[in-house]
C-alpha cells in the first residue's frame, strides 16, 4: 500500500465518504450498513487482501465496544428512566418558576441544555415538547421561538459532550479523557446555546402563537406522583461532578491515598453512569417487576440501534488507519496551515450532506486522527480540541435530512419554510460560534 499514488488514495477516501452520504440520505439506508461497506470499499480500493479487511472491521468494531459500550447503554438508560418517572417536567417547571414566564424561552433554552446532559435531543424534546407547548401558551410566547430555544438548547450538548455517541465515539478514537471533554465541552456548549435562543427571539418574533386547546389536552400526561426537584437533578448531576472530580485532579489509583482511590473508582464513567442509573430510579414510586422490566428492556432497545452505528464507524476508522491515509496525505499535501480549521470543515460538511450528527463525527474521526500530525496539531489537549471542533461542525447544517429536524417540526407544528428560517440558521449559527469558542480555547490551553 505505500506504493499507491496520492490520487488513488484520494479517490478511495472520497468514494468511502459519497458511499455514506449516499446510501444514508439518498437511498435510506441504515448507516451501519452504509460505514460497513465503506470499510469494504476503502480497503479493497487501497488494494487490502479480503481476509485482512475482515479481520480489520472486527478489530475495529470490538475496541469501539469495548471503550463505549457500557457507557452508552447506561447512559441511554437513564434517559429512559428519568423521561418515565417525570423528572424531566420537574425540571422544567423549576427552572421556568426561577426564570419567570416572561423569560419563558431561555426557560426551556436552560432546561433543554440541563436535559440534555444524559438525554438524546430527540427524545428530549419529545418528552419536553407537551411542557414547552403548554408554557408557550401560558407566556403568550411565539412557538417558534419556545420550539427553537429548546432544540437549540439539547442540540448544543447533544453534538459536544459524551455519554451521547458523537462526542463518546470521536473521544475513544482519539483516546482522550471523558472528564476533561465534559468539562471543556459544556463551556463550549453554553455560547452554542445562548446564541441558538437568540436568533430564535430575533426570527421567530413575528411567527403565529399557538392556538388555545380543550382542557382534556390541557391536563397533560404528566406523571401524578413527580420526584422531587432534588431528586430529579442527582442524576443528572451526580455523574458529571463524579467524572469531573476525576478528571480534575488526574488520579491514579495506585499513587494516591484511600480517598483517591475512592474517587478514581467512582469517577470511572461507567461507575458513574451506574450511580446515576440507580439515582434515576430513586425518581419514581412503587415500582414493579413488569415496570421496570420493560423500562430497561425499551434502554437496551435504544441503545442497540445506537452501538451498531458506532462500531461500524469504529470498524470504517480502523479501515482508514490500516491503510494508511493519513500519512500518504500528509506526505503529497500540506496541511499544517488549516489546523481546527480542517476538522470542523470537514465534519460540517458530512453533516449537511448525510443529516446525522453522530455519523458526521465519526466519519471524520476515522479520516482527522492520522492527520494531526500534518495538521500540526500537538500536544496533551490537541487531540480534544479537535474532537470539540468535530462536534461544532456537527452542528451545521441541519435540515431536512436530519431526523432531529423533523422531530422539531412535528412536535411544534412548524412548517418547512419556517423550520428552515428559524432552526436551520440557528444550527449554522451554533456551529460557527462554537468553532470560535473552540479556536480561543486553544490559544488559552494549548
Amino acid at each position: 500500500m505505500m506504493n499507491i499514488p496520492l490520487p488513488q488514495v484520494l479517490l478511495c477516501l472520497v468514494a468511502g465518504i459519497a458511499i455514506i452520504v449516499l446510501l444514508t440520505s439518498v437511498w435510506r439506508v441504515h448507516a451501519f450498513f452504509a460505514l460497513l461497506i465503506a470499510s469494504f470499499v476503502v480497503g479493497l480500493g487501497m488494494q487490502m487482501p479480503v481476509e485482512e479487511i475482515i479481520t480489520t472491521v472486527k478489530k475495529g468494531f470490538g475496541n469501539i465496544m469495548q471503550s463505549l459500550g457500557l457507557i452508552i447503554v447506561l447512559g441511554t438508560t437513564i434517559g429512559v428512566i428519568l423521561e418515565y418517572t417525570g423528572s424531566t417536567s420537574v425540571l422544567a417547571n423549576y427552572i421556568l418558576g426561577k426564570v419567570g414566564h416572561k423569560r419563558a424561552p431561555l426557560a426551556m433554552s436552560i432546561t433543554g441544555f440541563i436535559v440534555g446532559l444524559p438525554i438524546f435531543c430527540d427524545s428530549g424534546y419529545i418528552v419536553l415538547s407537551g411542557l414547552n407547548n403548554s408554557i408557550a401558551r401560558k407566556a403568550a410566547q411565539p412557538i417558534a421561538v419556545m420550539a427553537v430555544s429548546m432544540a437549540t438548547g439539547l442540540y448544543s450538548v447533544h453534538c459536544l459532550i459524551p455519554p451521547h455517541p458523537g462526542a463518546s465515539a470521536a473521544a475513544g478514537t482519539m483516546g482522550i479523557d471523558f472528564g476533561k471533554l465534559i468539562l471543556w465541552g459544556s463551556l463550549i456548549a453554553i455560547p452554542a446555546a445562548l446564541v441558538g435562543h437568540l436568533y430564535a427571539r430575533y426570527s421567530g418574533r413575528n411567527t403565529p402563537l399557538l392556538p388555545e386547546h380543550s382542557e382534556e389536552e390541557e391536563k397533560g400526561t404528566g406523571n401524578i406522583n413527580p420526584p422531587s426537584v432534588m431528586r430529579a437533578f442527582l442524576p443528572i448531576v451526580v455523574p458529571i461532578v463524579l467524572i469531573a472530580l476525576k478528571s480534575f485532579f488526574s488520579i491514579e489509583a495506585k499513587d494516591g491515598g484511600f480517598l483517591m482511590n475512592i474517587i478514581s473508582i467512582l469517577g470511572d464513567p461507567v461507575i458513574a453512569l451506574s450511580i446515576s442509573v440507580l439515582l434515576a430510579l430513586n425518581c419514581g414510586r412503587n415500582w414493579n417487576k413488569k415496570t421496570l422490566g420493560a423500562l430497561l428492556q425499551d434502554a437496551a432497545e435504544k441503545a442497540g440501534g445506537i452501538l451498531v452505528i458506532i462500531g461500524a464507524g469504529g470498524a470504517f476508522g480502523a479501515v482508514l488507519a490500516e491503510t494508511n491515509i493519513g500519512m500518504h496525505v500528509s506526505q503529497s499535501l500540506s496541511l499544517s496551515g488549516m489546523g481546527l480549521l480542517f476538522p470542523f470543515l470537514l465534519t460540517c460538511l458530512l453533516k449537511t450532506a448525510q443529516g446525522s450528527s453522530t455519523v458526521a463525527i465519526i466519519t471524520a474521526a476515522s479520516i482527522v486522527h492520522p492527520l494531526l500530525p500534518a495538521l500540526h496539531i500537538t500536544g496533551s489537549n490537541g487531540p480534544m480540541l479537535v474532537v470539540l471542533a468535530m462536534g461544532a461542525g456537527s452542528m451545521c447544517v441541519s435540515h431536512a435530512n436530519d431526523a432531529y429536524f423533523w422531530v422539531v417540526s412535528k412536535f411544534s407544528g412548524l412548517e418547512m419554510k419556517t423550520m428552515l428560517k428559524t432552526y436551520s440558521v440557528a444550527s449554522i449559527l451554533m456551529g460557527v460560534t462554537s468553532f470560535l469558542a473552540v479556536w480561543v480555547l486553544s490559544w488559552v490551553i494549548g
